[in-house]
């Protein structure tokens, strides 16, 4: 079956709540954005990605962007594998308090303009249909997905490190998590 490789970005210049809503990535992102690089493209030839996918956020596109160069395809932009979409209502300063009480509980609960329910949902369909793809994306929304696989409905299901490798496998209609990547203290929580 086609892989996907579910990779969280890494480490940004800035920290999340902070003054920069696009932050690039930091000299220890960069790193890790090259460790990511060679750690897919050492895979087998016939598990290797043949496509790059990312988010629009800059600190997606930074981590993507030396895979892309190694495989010779362009970064194609997803905002259905972006960042968590804040209520409009809530000011930028208040997004870390809204991100950490939502952290807390569960999908159905957080509060917001939309179904964050259902926005898991669709962080999962915009993967469905792609096969053989490397996938670089944040933090919850690589939760959305394998809170949604495994059935947990707590929105942190688990804590993917910077450039961890989530591996999930597709037949273009549904989702199968093989592993679960790297995870680590971060940030975020």
């Amino acid at each position: 079956m086609p892989r996907l490789y579910l990779i969280r970005h890494g480490k940004p210049a800035a920290s999340w709540g902070g003054h920069d809503d696009d932050p690039g990535l930091d000299d220890t992102g960069r790193g890790q954005a090259a460790a990511a690089r060679d750690f897919l493209l050492a895979l087998p030839e016939n598990e290797r990605p043949r496509l790059v996918v990312s988010s629009p956020l800059a600190r997606c596109r930074e981590t993507a962007e030396p895979t892309a160069a190694a495989l010779g395809v362009p970064v194609e932009i997803d905002p259905g594998v972006g960042e968590i979409p804040t209520p409009s209502a809530l000011a930028p300063e208040a997004r870390g308090e809204w991100l950490r009480q939502a952290f807390q509980g569960v999908w159905s609960d957080i509060e917001g303009d939309l179904d964050y329910d259902q926005w898991r949902k669709q962080v999962a369909q915009a993967l469905v249909r792609r096969g053989d793809t490397a996938v670089f994306s944040h933090f919850v929304a690589i939760n959305a997905v394998v809170s949604l696989l495994t059935g947990v409905e707590q929105v942190v299901s688990f804590r993917p490190d910077h450039t961890s490798i989530t591996i999930l496998e597709t037949d273009g209609n549904n989702l199968i998590l093989i592993e679960k990547g790297r995870e680590a203290s971060t940030g975020v929580l």
